[in-house]
C-alpha cells in the first residue's frame, strides 16, 4: 500500500465543516475517515491502496514547488484516468475525491474555456470538480459564490463519447495482432532461412520428399500419418468459475433510497397514473437516467393519480425502490416506484386513502433506506424471476405510532431461517431518523 500523507487546512477545513462528526485531522486515515464518512460504501483491498495514492496526488495538484510541465502532467493523467468514472475510484466516494476537489478548483476556476473544454482541455477533470462540489453523495458544505462556475454550454470541442463495443473490439484485434507478432518471432522462419531439411535454394532433402509421399499415399488409403500416429495428449476438463454465493433473502436487497420529486403530471395515455421526475442520487452515466435541470434523474410512472392530489406530488421527499427492472407503462418507461401506505385489503392495488412515505425532513436524495436490524448490500437489479420485492413487500407495515417498519413474521419464507429470530418491527430509517406516513395505522406499504 502507498505511503500515507497528512492531509493540508484546506481539506481538513471543507472535511470537518461537512462531515462534523467525521473525526477528520490532519494525521487521520483517508481509508478510515472514508469508511467514517460514507457508512454505506465497502471499500476492496486494492480500492483502499487508491483511496491513500490519490491523497498524495491530490497533495501535489497545485504545489507551486513542481514546474509547468510537471503539473501539467499529472493534469493529463488525471484527466484520462477520469474519462471513464464518475469518481477516482470509479462509481465509489471516497475523502481521496475531496482532497483532490479542494486542490483541483482553484486550478480549474483559473482555466480559459478552452483550457476546460478546448480539444486539448481537461473536459474529465472539469466535470468531476463540477460532480463533486455538487452532488447529493458529498453534501459537501461549500457556499454558492466558493463553487467553480461550470457553463455547460460553454463547450468548444465536443468529445465523441466512448463507444464500449467498438472499444472492446478494438482491444481484441490489438491482443490478436500482439500474439500474432509473438508467434511470427519464435514460430515462423524469417525470410530467406532455410527451413531444416532443405537445402539453401528452399528445395527438400530426398529424404525428407520421402517422407512426405509416404505420409500423403498413408492419409489417400484413409490411414493416419506418422505425426498424426503420435499419443495425443488428453484434454484437460475446463475448470468452471465459482459461482456467487447467494445473498439470504432480506429486505436488505432491496435499494431503498431518499428521492426528490423535481416535478409530477400526468401521464398522457393512463389515467390513473402519474409520470414523475425524481432524483435519487445516481451518479452521471447511470443506465436509465437523464439530466433534467442539472440533475440526474429517473422517470418513474405511479398509479397514484385520483388517489394523491398531482400537487402535493410536487417538489416533495419520499422514499423510492430502486433496483426493481424498468417497466414501460403505457409508452414511458419507468425505473423506480414510489412508496405509499393504504389500508390492508385483498389484492395487489392501493384501494382507499393513500398516503405517500415521508423520509425525514434533513434526509437529501439520494441517502440511503433503510430497515433497523437489516443489514447488507442491496442488488444491483432485483431478478423478477426471484420474486424478492414480491415476497417480501407483504412485510411492509405501518405502527400505531405512524412509522413505516418491516415485521418478519407476515414474511412466511423467511419462517425457520437464521433471520426469523428477529422479532417485532426494524423500523424503516435513514441516517436523519424514521420513516413514516400521515395518518394511516397497520397499513400496507407498497
Amino acid at each position: 500500500m502507498a505511503t500515507a500523507t497528512t492531509f493540508d487546512d484546506a481539506v481538513i477545513s471543507l472535511l470537518q465543516r461537512s462531515y462534523p462528526d467525521s473525526g477528520a485531522a490532519a494525521d487521520a486515515d483517508a481509508v478510515k475517515l472514508s469508511t467514517a464518512i460514507f457508512k454505506n460504501t465497502i471499500y476492496t483491498e486494492a480500492e483502499k491502496a487508491e483511496i491513500v495514492q490519490w491523497q498524495i496526488t491530490a497533495s501535489h495538484i497545485g504545489n507551486g514547488g513542481e514546474d509547468a510541465a510537471k503539473q501539467a502532467e499529472r493534469l493529463s493523467a488525471l484527466n484520462t484516468h477520469l474519462s471513464s468514472r464518475t469518481t477516482v475510484l470509479g462509481a465509489k466516494p471516497s475523502v481521496a475525491d475531496v482532497a483532490l476537489y479542494v486542490k483541483l478548483a482553484p486550478v480549474v476556476a483559473k482555466w480559459s474555456s478552452e483550457e476546460r473544454t478546448g480539444e486539448q482541455g481537461y473536459h474529465h477533470i472539469v466535470r468531476f470538480v463540477d460532480f463533486v462540489q455538487n452532488a447529493p453523495v458529498f453534501g459537501l458544505k461549500v457556499d454558492a459564490a466558493d463553487k467553480v462556475p461550470v457553463d455547460a454550454d460553454d463547450v468548444k470541442f465536443a468529445i465523441k463519447p466512448i463507444d464500449a463495443k467498438a472499444e472492446k473490439e478494438r482491444k481484441k484485434k490489438e491482443k490478436e495482432a500482439a500474439a500474432a507478432a509473438a508467434k511470427g518471432q519464435t514460430g515462423a522462419p524469417a525470410a530467406g532461412v532455410a527451413v531444416a531439411g532443405e537445402d539453401a535454394a528452399g528445395k527438400k532433402s530426398k529424404k525428407e520428399k520421402k517422407a512426405d509421399n509416404n505420409n500423403t499415399a498413408e492419409a489417400a488409403a484413409g490411414g493416419a500419418t506418422k505425426e498424426q500416429k503420435k499419443e495425443k495428449k488428453p484434454k484437460q476438463p475446463k475448470q468452471q468459475p465459482a459461482k456467487p454465493a447467494e445473498k439470504p433473502l432480506s429486505p436488505a436487497l432491496i435499494d431503498l433510497r431518499v428521492g426528490h420529486i423535481l416535478k409530477a403530471e400526468r401521464h398522457p395515455n393512463a389515467d390513473s397514473l402519474y409520470v414523475s421526475t425524481i432524483a435519487v442520487g445516481d451518479a452521471p452515466g447511470t443506465d436509465n437516467t437523464h439530466e433534467h435541470d442539472g440533475q440526474v434523474v429517473r422517470t418513474v410512472c405511479s398509479g397514484l393519480n385520483g388517489l394523491v392530489p398531482l400537487e402535493e406530488m410536487q417538489g416533495r421527499k419520499i422514499v423510492a425502490v430502486c433496483n426493481l427492472k424498468p417497466v414501460t407503462m403505457r409508452g414511458i418507461k419507468s425505473c423506480a416506484m414510489v412508496l405509499a401506505a393504504s389500508p390492508r385489503e385483498e389484492g395487489d392495488g392501493h384501494k382507499g386513502p393513500v398516503e405517500l412515505v415521508n423520509p425525514p425532513p434533513a434526509s437529501a436524495a439520494g441517502e440511503r433506506v433503510f430497515f433497523d436490524g437489516w443489514l447488507g448490500d442491496p442488488e444491483p437489479v432485483l431478478n423478477p424471476k426471484k420474486k424478492v420485492w414480491e415476497t417480501l413487500q407483504p412485510g411492509f407495515t405501518t405502527t400505531e405510532d405512524l412509522a413505516v417498519g418491516f415485521e418478519v413474521g407476515d414474511v412466511p419464507q423467511l419462517a425457520g431461517e437464521g433471520e426469523a429470530k428477529k422479532s417485532g418491527v426494524g423500523l424503516l430509517k435513514t441516517k436523519d431518523g424514521v420513516c413514516s406516513v400521515k395518518s394511516l395505522k397497520g397499513a400496507t406499504v407498497r
